[in-house]
């Protein structure tokens, strides 16, 4: 499968309305091993977004280049999926519907995708509500049918653009459960953007720190601790990494790395 990500020196910028250049994303170096689970964390505006949507194909750089296992992204490619925090289900569809229409652009048969898209619901816990509406499901599940929408695509590649950030706080932890265990089992590259220090901290094996605009890499901290993990069973090294996150994003005007973590 792989799904390797390299992310050479990419650098986008571009006019805004008044004819002014503006810097959206200064020139930065990543690279994603394949299954591995990485958290971006920054101010906001420092660029996050712009670097997962980079990544996805949706923003073209201005200099520098991605690529996955090898080849140059140039636009959207099914190997890569993204969940945003915005659910975009079609209200008119079911739950199955919304999932099964994201694979039409596959090709597949119409048997074929209804199986495909069943699995997807299963997998998240969602089979006895794939009939329902969005507007007959909590947030919690309108996401789980978003994340169905994408994991029913097999990519080798999980975008995540602060997926649970409108969610209250018990359903959070259910869904960082439920990535978790979906994670374990397909082993995706994850790239996860959030402005949530304890969820990169929970969920990831290594959170980048972007400064403030136009956001470089500041520093990185590998996450060791042993999965599952959860806030409230934290250990010296879990408040230590807390700490240390907490400072460098009151300080993110610090000197930027200039190399590739």
């Amino acid at each position: 499968m792989s799904g390797a990500v390299s992310v050479d020196q990419a650098e986008v910028r571009y006019r805004d309305r008044s004819g002014r250049d503006v810097q959206a994303l200064a020139p930065i170096s990543l690279e994603l091993a394949p299954g591995s689970f990485t958290a971006v964390i920054g101010p906001s505006g420092c660029g996050k977004s712009t670097l997962l949507n980079a990544v996805a194909g949706f923003v073209a750089l201005t200099d520098g280049a991605i690529r996955l296992d090898g080849a140059a992204i140039s636009g959207p490619t099914p190997d890569i999926g993204v969940v945003f925090q915005q659910y975009a289900l079609f209200p008119w569809f079911t739950a199955l519907r919304n999932v099964e229409f994201a694979l039409k652009r596959f090709g597949l048969s119409g048997p074929a995708r209804r199986e495909a898209a069943m699995a997807a619901l299963d997998e998240v816990g969602l089979a006895n509500r794939a009939r329902s509406y969005p507007g007959q499901l909590s947030g919690g599940m309108r996401q789980r049918v978003a994340l169905a929408r994408t994991l029913a695509a097999r990519p080798k590649v999980l975008l995540m653009d602060e997926p649970f950030g409108a969610l209250d706080a018990q359903t959070r932890i259910a869904m960082h459960e439920l990535l978790m265990r979906v994670w374990d089992s397909r082993r995706p590259t994850v790239l996860f953007i959030t402005h949530d220090i304890d969820e990169a901290l929970v969920l990831s094996d290594r959170v980048q720190v972007m400064s403030a605009a136009p956001g470089r890499f500041i520093d990185q901290i590998d996450i060791t601790s042993a999965r599952p993990r959860a806030v409230e069973t934290v250990d010296d090294t879990y408040v230590a990494n807390r700490t240390r996150l907490m400072r460098l994003l009151r300080h993110t005007d610090a000197p930027a790395q200039g190399s590739t973590p």
